[in-house]
């Protein structure tokens, strides 16, 4: 297990969904990860005390650290401020302005309440990775790598994996961490993908899957009724008379582009 002196300075906060990770092995497994990674400048969401900091720190290079919790703030300063390696943003990762520049190598225990559009934040706005290590409550890790056909499958799942390639690096149980959460936990690694979709077509995408998933019980011809004829969907080569949920990645983003193209009426500006 981590230190505990150092964790136990910090007041877990449920308004900010904290739960700081203590297990030894998932701390080494996540450093490891995002140290694995030739990008330059490194970026912590969410370091609440500072157990992963510490290890990345000791690699050498930048990193910037973003967190919303005044405490944990305080604190982190306190440990790291004479590295001259350390940054420290204040503020909310799903907005809160981040540096531009080269690649980041991104690493977070990330914050329950906040994972999903963090990660839909990075994924979409254009900020630069070239790798991340990133804790989700285990069923947000199981529909990032949902296969097509299943319950956990859906927009998420699709948008995740054609910018990335994602493998479970570990799955932690609720003693893993102080307090310990009513849930199991998992680490997921991303690599972007060469053939991943432009960041324009990446906002596309999203507001297809999310209508043609709103209802996930009906078919594509109901979900898309009034927005588009059933000859249109055919055209985008997506079956009318399927569900979204049987439907793989690389259809959804052929669709995606013919759609942009052909029908770009159907989507906001």
């Amino acid at each position: 297990m981590s230190d505990p002196s150092t964790i136990a300075r910090l007041r877990p906060k449920k308004a900010f969904g904290q739960n700081f990770l203590v297990n030894e092995g998932a701390i080494r497994t996540i450093v490891d990860a995002a140290l694995a990674s030739p990008a330059p400048r490194l970026l912590e969401i969410g370091p609440g005390p500072g157990v992963l900091t510490e290890r990345l720190l000791a690699d050498g290079r930048p990193l910037w650290a973003v967190d919303l919790d005044p405490e944990a703030i305080a604190l982190l300063r306190e440990r790291f401020a004479a590295n001259p390696h350390f940054h420290l943003l204040e503020g909310d990762a799903v907005r809160m302005p981040l540096p531009e520049g080269e690649a980041w190598s991104v690493v977070g225990n990330l914050p329950y309440n906040a994972a999903t559009p963090i990660l839909a934040r990075l994924l979409t706005e254009g900020i630069p990775w070239d790798r991340m290590a990133l804790m989700f409550q285990l069923e947000v890790a199981q529909k990032l790598m949902g296969v097509p056909g299943t319950k956990a499958y859906g927009p998420l799942s699709v948008l995740a994996q054609l910018c990335a390639r994602l493998t479970r690096l570990v799955k932690l149980g609720p003693g893993s961490f102080r307090p310990a959460p009513k849930v199991e936990s998992a680490v997921v690694l991303f690599v972007p993908r060469g053939d991943a979709p432009s960041l324009a077509e990446r906002k596309v995408l999203l507001s297809v899957l999310h209508r043609s998933f709103a209802h996930r019980r009906k078919t594509l011809a109901n979900n898309w009724q009034g927005a588009l004829p059933t000859e249109a969907l055919t055209r985008a080569g997506l079956d009318s008379t399927l569900r979204a949920e049987v439907l793989a990645p690389p259809i959804w983003l052929a669709a995606t582009r013919h759609l942009l193209t052909h029908h770009p009426e159907v989507f906001p500006s």
